[in-house]
């Protein structure tokens, strides 16, 4: 059930903001989403560069997170958090997270003019300092990609189904 009720929030943000974008097809379409999904996660998690975030971001931006309740409903919000803690990781003993993508988990909904659904499946490791990365989570994911005249940008995310992995 929770899939129809996520496609229709984000069909519904669509009406609002939509410009008129072509899409590339195909194979084509599938290699600009894997590169936009891998570039913001590993900056996101791993590159801690708050500018570059915010580029990567429609203004709108909102992100549903199910174990943190509503994370964001517009960008500059969102990015001044990850600012916070990009400065937090900073610190030797600091926790150090990186996301993955679990292959063969990402289908692409594309919508004519707009941009892509992404939904998948993602694994998160951990690590103090510089000490051992350990597998501590999964969850599942859902995010719309809008195309904008400089590329592809982040508009909005539903993180859910978390589970801790032991």
């Amino acid at each position: 059930m929770r899939k129809p009720l996520i496609l229709v929030a984000l069909l519904s943000a669509l009406t609002a903001t939509a410009q008129a974008a072509t899409l590339p097809e195909g194979p084509a379409l599938r290699a600009a989403i894997e590169k936009a999904d891998a570039e913001f996660f590993a900056l996101f998690f791993e590159g801690c560069d708050p500018a570059c975030v915010a580029t990567m971001l429609t203004p709108d931006f909102e992100m549903y997170h199910d174990k943190g309740g509503e994370v964001a409903r517009a960008a500059a919000p969102f990015v001044a958090e990850y600012k916070k803690g990009c400065e937090e990781k900073k610190k030797p003993d600091a926790w150090r997270s990186r996301r993955e993508l679990v292959p063969g988990t990402m289908t692409l909904h594309p919508i004519a003019g707009v941009g892509v659904i992404e939904q998948g499946d993602h694994v998160f490791y951990e690590r103090k300092g510089d000490g051992p990365e350990k597998l501590v989570g999964k969850a599942r994911f859902t995010q719309l990609w809008r195309l904008e005249a400089d590329g592809w940008k982040l508009s909005r995310v539903f993180s859910y189904d978390h589970e801790a992995v032991k």
